[in-house]
């Protein structure tokens, strides 16, 4: 079953690239069924977080009306990125499964290693300059969260 799951994403990414998008397809599969599927947008929609991935996450939040994919497997035709990561453990997919890996991404010219390098660094220290100021109500938003009664919590 799993690999169904995984050559639909691998022809979802091929056929992307015919369709002006990156060599990247993603789907969500729940209860055995495809509930969200894309491949890479991000030249399509000038936006650089259009991954697969994300944009296979966005669409099953939407299609479930959850912020959570606790139940959901993510199918990846190539290992995530540090971002498409990220929204993975966010969404709390139960569990994922690719094909190709990141250093094939990176012979094909997609290369993450320098955000790996990255992540560990203290932000002062990082190659895009990231500076934390001292603003006296910089705590306000967490404050005003931590008070409210009748929050969703994630």
């Amino acid at each position: 079953m799993h690999t169904f799951f995984l050559s639909q994403a691998i022809a979802l990414a091929t056929a992307n690239v015919a369709d002006g998008g990156g060599p990247f397809g993603a789907l969500i599969v729940r209860d055995g069924k495809v509930i969200a599927a894309s491949g890479n947008r991000v030249t399509a929609r000038l936006d650089p977080t259009a991954h697969a991935e994300i944009m296979a996450i966005r669409a099953a939040c939407q299609v479930l009306q959850d912020f959570q994919l606790t139940d959901c497997v993510l199918y990846s035709s190539c290992e995530p990125c540090p971002m498409c990561l990220g929204a993975i453990y966010w969404s709390r997919l139960r569990e994922v499964y690719f094909a190709c890996n990141r250093f094939d991404a990176a012979k094909a010219g997609f290369d993450d290693g320098f955000i790996y390098d990255e992540i560990p660094l203290a932000p002062e220290h990082r190659k895009i300059a990231m500076h934390g100021l001292n603003i006296a109500d910089a705590l306000s938003p967490f404050q005003a969260w931590y008070q409210l009664g009748d929050k969703t919590p994630y």
